[in-house]
């Protein structure tokens, strides 16, 4: 980075000047347009961006997915080149819009002022807002919605160096953008591979043509039960209350953003509904068919989305029903199960009819012996290769931050590249010598 260097201390070794969204930018929300306007969304030429478009094509966007009429627009288009910014429901997004365009009411588009359209590369802004993101997820408002407080959102400042300097530190992100994107794709695609090889070799395992008997569900189990059908009450703490949304692609629960009901709720619900070690939880509305071990006696509750087995252990192993639930002949049973047009859904009774193959019980350890080990090489995020994506995403970001730090003007704080001598010293001089060869690379490209 030593051009930058050269940059700052050339263009502004006394600080940079911030300004804040108020000075720089206009603001305005997203709509959407009235439903009940047919001729609105018919025959639309008018890309509409919801947060569906982040996450399915990314941060930097000239397509939607779902297009409007010229009809639906109120006043004019949101120019091109603007950002929206996520300040409702999903905190902490953002995304460069390279066309004309419009978005729903839960993003807030920032649109540089003609004043400050000559001073700000907006490649630099839309770096800078992973920032604002970060800004956003602390600045909410008080209530049961999420929301960004906007009195607090218009006063988030951006640094306005001189052009070169932003160009350069575009030049330098987009590379190791490119860079990381390239690094990840590789090791995604590794870890796809892994995945589709772990689950070839399972469903070799669980096979055991005639050589081992046919159980249905409701032989295994003692009882197959889901969640409460009555909306639970709420609460500030106490037990928390798991969605569908919480069981994760790596058949665990993220118990980091639940809600939360009373214990008394807890103790109310039939002994069948009160998960313990052991048990088999399941999917059975939307996103169906993920089965989730439960491996320690924690208290929680679950909607009705989810299936809860107790198996019976003279019969099966715990571990052992959980990889059958997720071999190929069980999907495909799921599949054929599986009914209903909006969401599709697994009866209770369809699930219980639902069968596998069960070998003795000597059988059945060795077979979860193998598969536990296997399972934890491609999907314990703590090891291997989700590690490693991780890791580099975490490294992007390190340096990501540390290109958009600067002084303010009349601060006499220090910057992350004032200090970075410092920590370089704490850290671990291999890592150092590994990311200073991938830096050196972005700054060739």
């Amino acid at each position: 980075m030593n051009k930058i260097n050269e940059l700052i201390a050339k263009f502004y070794p006394d600080g940079v000047e911030y300004k804040s969204i108020a000075e720089l930018f206009n603001t305005q929300n997203g709509y959407t347009p009235s439903k009940s306007h047919s001729e609105y969304w018919e025959n639309g030429t008018i890309p509409w961006f919801r947060m569906e478009d982040i996450r399915e094509n990314g941060r930097i966007l000239s397509k939607a997915t779902q297009y409007v009429s010229e009809s639906a627009v109120k006043r004019t288009l949101f120019p091109a080149n603007s950002i929206i910014v996520a300040t409702s429901a999903t905190i902490g997004e953002h995304a460069l819009i390279k066309v004309p365009s419009l978005a729903n009411q839960r993003f807030t588009y920032l649109m540089l002022k003609e004043e400050y359209s000559t001073c700000m590369d907006i490649m630099f802004v839309y770096y800078y807002c992973f920032k604002l993101d970060e800004y956003c997820k602390v600045c909410l408002n008080q209530g049961n919605f999420a929301s960004v407080d906007m009195k607090k959102f218009v006063k988030f400042k951006f640094p306005v160096p001189p052009l070169e300097v932003q160009r350069e530190i575009v030049r330098v992100l987009d590379s190791f953008t490119l860079l990381t994107a390239e690094l990840t794709a590789e090791l995604t695609a590794e870890l796809t591979a892994r995945k589709k090889q772990y689950s070839f070799y399972r469903d070799k395992m669980l096979n055991f043509g005639d050589k081992a008997p046919i159980y249905r569900l409701s032989e295994l189990c003692e009882s197959i039960a889901d969640g409460d059908h009555m909306p639970p009450p709420k609460s500030d703490d106490g037990i928390p209350f798991i969605t569908i949304s919480n069981v994760t692609e790596y058949h665990d629960i993220d118990f980091e953003n639940t809600m939360y009901v009373p214990e008394s709720y807890y103790n109310s619900l039939a002994e069948k509904r009160r998960p313990r070690k052991g048990d088999i939880l399941y999917t059975v509305v939307g996103s169906y068919g993920i089965p989730v071990c439960i491996e320690n006696d924690k208290k929680f509750v679950f909607q009705r989305h989810i299936a809860i087995l107790r198996p019976n252990n003279a019969i099966v192993k715990s571990r052992y029903l959980f990889h059958a639930m997720q071999s190929t002949d069980f999907k495909i049973q799921a599949d054929k199960s599986a009914k209903g047009a909006a969401q599709k859904t697994i009866a209770l009774s369809s699930l219980a009819k639902m069968h596998m193959p069960v070998p003795d019980m000597n059988v059945q350890e060795r077979i979860v012996n193998v598969l536990d080990n296997f399972e934890a090489i491609c999907t314990d995020l703590n090891i291997g290769l989700p590690a490693e994506i991780e890791a580099r995403q975490k490294q992007y970001e390190y340096y990501r931050d540390l290109l958009l730090t600067f002084t303010e003007t009349g601060s006499n704080r220090q910057t992350d590249r004032q200090t970075d001598r410092q920590t370089d010293r704490q850290t671990d001089r291999q890592t150092d010598r590994q990311t200073d060869r991938q830096t050196d690379r972005v700054e060739r490209n």
